[in-house]
């Protein structure tokens, strides 16, 4: 059984051999299902889209933005595409694992894709979708991305916080007590407080 560090590099060698105009070892592209594979690359028109991923305890969060235009996402089932787009890149994934490491990746799918369409212009505009997927055969010490944290202060820092003198002054402190309230200049050098900002001009 692998171990969660073998799992991690695994995925993390995926991504590295996933960029854009990647090649396989025979020197053939590899297709991940993007749009931006589509078409002739010298000739067409190429819509830009790309993936990434974040790990999050025992969970893998697919990212995915793409360009999309505004007749795409009024149209129907422009939500059912985020969905199938982001299930190819979770199959390639598991597909290119299992051929730089030689053991099968199970990922299975948790909640629905969370979604965001913004734009630049009336033309522009493009999608950010995530979907979460749980990692199988990992370790059962890895934290989850909910779980509280523990205080794990050392015991010298906890004893110099414990050391606070707060509003105590010194025993060798010779200085004299600065005069409460707010100070006023009343001319000739002196300077007088008032009790609070609101109180005349005089000294109180």
């Amino acid at each position: 059984m692998a171990t969660t560090m073998e799992i991690v590099r695994g995925i993390s060698q995926v991504m590295a051999n996933s960029y854009d105009g990647a090649l396989d070892d025979k020197g053939e592209p590899i297709k991940v299902g993007l749009k931006r594979e589509e078409g002739n690359p010298l000739i067409d028109s190429r819509v830009m889209d790309g993936f990434k991923i974040s790990h999050h305890g025992s969970q893998l969060c697919i990212h995915y933005h793409s360009e999309v235009k505004l007749k795409e996402v009024y149209a129907n089932g422009f939500e059912a595409d985020l969905e199938q787009m982001i299930e190819d890149i979770a199959s390639f994934i598991k597909k290119e694992y299992k051929k730089v490491t030689g053991d099968a990746l199970s990922l299975k799918k948790v909640g629905e894709v969370d979604a965001i369409v913004q734009n630049t212009s009336r033309v522009r505009s493009w999608v950010q979708a995530k979907c979460y997927y749980d990692i199988g055969g990992l370790d059962s010490d890895t934290e989850g991305v909910n779980t509280p944290s523990e205080e794990r202060l050392e015991d010298n820092f906890r004893k110099f916080l414990d050391n606070d003198a707060g509003d105590k002054r010194p025993p060798n402190d010779d200085r004299k007590t600065p005069t409460p309230g707010q100070p006023v200049y009343a001319g000739k050098g002196k300077a007088h407080a008032r009790k609070d900002i609101h109180s005349p001009y005089k000294a109180e």
